[in-house]
């Protein structure tokens, strides 16, 4: 975080040479020095520090300048930095102004020229005041900040960007938060451009795309080298690893991913059966390893891109991602993994994004502070997000079809949930349809399973966990897949009737081959997978020493 600053405006190039000179001697070690000759050149200074977030300690000001004096001048400085302290630069003549501005804008000092010796009559009176400011200062979140409607699809899209990639932000509400009214203001910005982002450097972007958004922050968004040995589509754990043992390995590897590293695995709260972490560690920081331990490897990581389609040109492979850019590569490792299964009743559609959320516990807790709020599934994921969620709502309910959670969820996470006062699990309880405002959803109707029984309740929000389905409708049928829509691999291609006049080769498919020669699956977007991290995390690796024998043939 940068200094405090202390600002001073003085048309006399000697008189403000000599107080930047005693005022950097004192104070350079805790604040900043800024000075400039013109007072409407600081004005306009002070609102660009404003939009980049710095803060102003004092400001010092000549009384008589050309273009504004310096009692307007601060009382204009004001409008910008109310809280800054201000001293007044004045000769012996001018102390009736002085005085009178004391009462009129609420001066805080002034001082007569010159000031010789500082050590008596220049610092004394500036450390008072800066010992005032300290004392009220509170230092205002300097990064990145999102300014829009908590019930908002596109601000929590990009929430859950921010969130998912490790970016730190300050979500400011525009119905509760008055700082997002000032912020608004100062960039001269209405509701019409919400969701806004405002950088650290000041630049806002209004109802900005993802791409928009990564490209202004540094991440990679577009290609780079001319063909790869590998590309390795989906950061998951298993696209994670592949990573980072191509690029270890020397090959020239690209990763693409269209949201944010870490896939169904960044979004959780914590993971803690994974090898050698006894106190577990979150999905995000377990992402965040990964990507830089990849990065450090030279892999290329392009994101957010997706890629929609593949096409095959010999031993080539064409990759055709979202905005048209074309990736040529000898071989490709899909790790797509899963999506959330969708909860398909009356008014799910409608709340999505405001109030309801597909495994978004980490990014939206905070909004169900001291409310009751409902998860769906059983599995370990839904424990997880309750677990976390628990810190923040009044009451969590965990929605389940069957009698209890003993048959889906680990034994861990149960007796964490048994342990918390504030979760309760309903058994034999689903969701039929979900009410709400113009705005968000408030309520949900329950019911028992058999029917028997049906309830409205009062909910701030609904997480779902019901299951997941693999991302693979972009694949179309140049790669097989199983009847849930899978990737078929390996030797479980041979009991499709169609694998003789698809497959083409002289040897059998490798394990994790699919049924185009050079083209991978791993991770939980493979029929057959164990569904877990660790295995997923095996199966990235395993896929690049497959890759190796491959390149090897062609």
């Amino acid at each position: 975080m940068s200094k405090p600053i202390i600002f001073t405006v003085d048309d006399d190039q000697q008189v403000l040479k000599a107080l930047i000179r005693d005022l950097r001697s004192a104070y350079r070690k805790e604040y900043r020095i800024l000075s400039t000759d013109s007072a409407e050149e600081a004005l306009s200074t002070l609102v660009e520090l404003k939009k980049k977030g710095e803060t102003i300690a004092l400001f010092i000001s000549d009384q008589k300048m050309p273009e504004l004096d310096g009692v307007g001048y601060l009382d204009k400085a004001k409008e910008v930095y109310p809280n800054a302290k201000r001293i007044l630069l004045t000769a012996y003549s001018d102390t009736d102004a002085a005085i009178k501005a004391i009462n009129d804008v609420q001066l805080d000092y002034y001082l007569l020229k010159p000031w010789d010796p500082p050590e008596e009559k220049l610092y004394p009176v500036i450390n008072d005041l800066l010992d005032q400011w300290q004392q009220e200062y509170i230092p205002d979140f300097s990064g990145i900040k999102v300014i829009g409607y908590q019930y908002s699809p596109k601000s929590h899209k990009i929430k859950d960007f921010f969130s998912g990639n490790l970016i730190p932000y300050q979500w400011l509400d525009w119905y509760k938060d008055p700082k997002a009214k000032e912020l608004v203001s100062l960039h001269e910005k209405s509701e019409q451009d919400f969701p806004l982002v405002i950088l650290e450097n000041g630049t806002s972007l209004s109802d900005p795309e993802l791409t928009e958004i990564a490209s202004e922050i540094g991440l990679n968004v577009s290609i780079s080298k001319d063909v790869y040995d590998v590309a390795i589509i989906g950061a998951g754990p298993a696209g994670l690893a592949a990573a980072v043992y191509g690029g270890s390995e020397g090959l020239r590897t690209i990763l693409i991913e269209k949201r944010a590293p870490g896939g169904q695995a960044g979004t959780s709260s914590r993971i803690e059966n994974y090898l050698g972490f006894p106190k577990g560690l979150s999905g995000a920081e377990l992402s965040r390893r990964a990507i830089s331990q990849a990065t450090r490897f030279g892999i290329e990581f392009v994101s957010p891109r997706e890629v929609k389609k593949i096409e095959v040109e010999g031993t080539y492979k064409i990759l055709t991602l979202d905005n048209d850019d074309m990736v040529i590569t000898k071989s490709i490792v899909i790790t797509t993994g899963v999506d959330y299964r969708k909860l398909e009743i009356p008014g799910i559609d409608n709340y999505t994004g405001a109030g309801i959320y597909y495994g978004a516990a980490t990014t939206e807790a905070h909004a169900t502070k001291d409310r009751d709020v409902y998860v769906v599934g059983g599995g370990n994921s839904a424990g997880q997000a309750a677990v976390y969620l628990s810190n923040y709502a009044k009451n969590v309910s965990i929605l389940i079809r069957r009698d209890s959670l003993n048959s889906t969820m680990s034994s861990y996470l149960i007796d964490q949930i048994d342990s918390l006062e504030n979760i309760q699990v309903v058994p034999n309880t689903v969701v039929k349809e979900a009410h709400g405002d113009d705005q968000k959803l408030t309520q949900l109707t329950l019911s028992n399973t058999d029917g028997s029984e049906s309830r409205k309740v009062e909910a701030a929000a609904l997480f779902i966990f019901i299951g997941a389905k693999p991302y693979t409708d972009w694949l179309g049928n140049q790669i097989l897949k199983d009847s849930r829509g899978f990737v078929a691999t390996g030797r479980d291609l041979l009991s499709f009737d169609n694998y003789n006049t698809i497959w083409k080769n002289n040897r059998d498919p490798y394990l994790l081959e699919t049924c185009n020669p050079g083209i991978f699956a791993a991770g939980d977007v493979r029929s057959g997978a164990m569904n877990r991290v660790a295995s997923a995390v095996g199966e990235g690796a395993m896929a690049i020493s497959f890759v190796h024998k491959y390149l090897a043939e062609v």
